[in-house]
């Protein structure tokens, strides 16, 4: 069996920001046609996937990282800043058992390169109609968390008709959305990084990084009416976006379902049962 070893984090930090955080997740590919399980225990442990998938495909000038599991309508998966696909664990079994998942490592994330386009939600769009494109995926139904929810979202608008449900978890359309209290630390960091990136290059990985953070997605409330797909648009009741920045981005989806889930921004990997119940509803209805 093909052992890949994929080093991630959990995320968009929140107060204080953390250090990197050196996770290990390793991915165990065996042919199982019904499926296979996933187990994951805490820091400096193993992340063992029994299930097709955890290959690379080309790419325009990337090859991404994945994990595909499970049959049925496509259904993408795309994680956070800093993390990989390893942070849908808990749901890749349970969506699988109805839908053909595809959890993504994005650009420069996980086990995917930076390779050499601009490192830019749009760039990261662009290269998930390239993924499609490659696998022949006509139309799918995404669910993007945080930064994913950001890629998923430029993405609808972008390419509507590839797009048949739509997932934003914890997405925001700019900088403001986040809580200030997140915020500000990230700020900082990102301009500490910056001002060593010319010297350094971990600093300047670092700076582009938490650039996606303070310089993006920039979404244009307006722009959000060009998305056509049925949408659902998911927090934590507690989530470092501000409540009234969610409701703005439900808003101004035609026919958008809103709900909050109790809990913080990280509801799927802290409160799977309920966010996994709540996205198989809306796919379902």
């Amino acid at each position: 069996m093909p052992l890949c070893v994929l080093p991630g984090s959990f995320g968009k930090p929140s107060l204080p920001l953390p250090a990197a955080i050196g996770f290990i997740f390793v991915f165990v590919e065996k042919a199982d046609a019904a499926g296979g399980a996933a187990h994951f225990l805490d820091r400096d442990a193993v992340f063992l996937c029994r299930f097709p998938g955890c290959r690379m495909v080309e790419n325009m000038d990337i090859k991404h990282f994945f994990i595909e599991m499970g049959r049925g309508e496509p259904f993408i998966l795309l994680h956070g800043n800093g993390e990989s696909c390893g942070y849908f664990q808990a749901q890749m079994d349970e969506f699988s058992k109805f839908y053909h998942i595809y959890a993504i490592d994005t650009r420069g994330h996980g086990k995917t390169p930076r390779g050499t386009m601009p490192f830019t939600i749009r760039q990261f769009a662009d290269d998930l109609l390239g993924f499609m494109d490659e696998h022949r995926i006509e139309r799918a139904h995404l669910l993007g968390f945080s930064d994913g929810g950001n890629i998923a979202m430029a993405f609808a608008i972008r390419y509507p008709d590839r797009v048949n449900r739509l997932i934003l978890n914890g997405a925001n359309l700019n900088a403001d959305g986040v809580k200030r209290i997140t915020q500000i630390p990230i700020e900082i960091e990102y301009k500490i990084a910056e001002r060593f990136s010319a010297g350094s290059e971990s600093a300047r990985r670092r700076a582009e990084m938490l650039g996606l953070m303070v310089n993006e997605p920039n979404v244009a409330p307006e722009e959000l009416a060009g998305i056509r797909a049925k949408t659902l648009v998911i927090a934590g009741t507690r989530d470092m976006i501000r409540e009234d920045h969610t409701r703005r981005i439900a808003a101004g989806i035609p026919d958008a379902e809103l709900r909050f889930v109790r809990g913080d921004h990280f509801i799927a990997s802290r409160r799977p049962e309920e966010f996994n119940r709540a996205v198989l509803e809306f796919l379902r209805s």
